[in-house]
């Protein structure tokens, strides 16, 4: 099933079960989609965002309200990061199950070999084989180092 067509038949289903907090999510992430979709609409693709546009979209969501979990426990305001963390809980269901450290490296010398990396330069050309591959499966704030320190040894 497409992951688009995942998140509407969970947005029923919450609304089944009257699960507010989960709906409320459940929204935001097609609010997320449908705004990227304009976008990319107004770019001449009628076809909308594709699956690993979603993917990238949720990742980017996770991403912020991990952001905002944070800034919420340093403030003190522990109810506010912890209704962060329940949609990242959310959140998380429609993406793809994260790669292990071991995974990573492994998918790191696999791009480094598929487009013949040999150095620094060619750092842009790995990045895009990893995150065509992998998005929304590993941390790309993470990754870019330990493959900026690959190519520079």
């Amino acid at each position: 099933m497409e992951l688009r067509e995942r998140v509407n038949a969970a947005v029923k289903q919450a609304m089944r079960d009257k699960a507010r907090d989960r709906l409320s999510t459940l929204r935001l992430i097609n609010a997320a989609i449908k705004d990227r979709d304009i976008a990319v609409r107004a770019d001449g693709n009628e076809q909308g965002v594709d699956d690993s546009g979603v993917l990238a979209i949720l990742g980017k969501m996770v991403k912020q309200r991990r952001e905002s979990a944070k800034s919420y426990e340093e403030a003190g305001r522990l109810d506010l990061a912890e209704r962060e963390l329940a949609e990242i809980v959310v959140i998380e269901e429609f993406l793809p199950r994260a790669l292990t450290e071991k995974e990573v490296t492994a998918a790191i010398n696999a791009a480094m070999t598929e487009v013949g990396a040999e150095s620094i330069r060619d750092m842009g050309r790995v990045m895009g084989v990893l995150k065509a591959k992998y998005t929304g499966q590993m941390d790309f704030a993470a990754v870019g180092p330990k493959v900026k320190d690959r190519l520079s040894a």
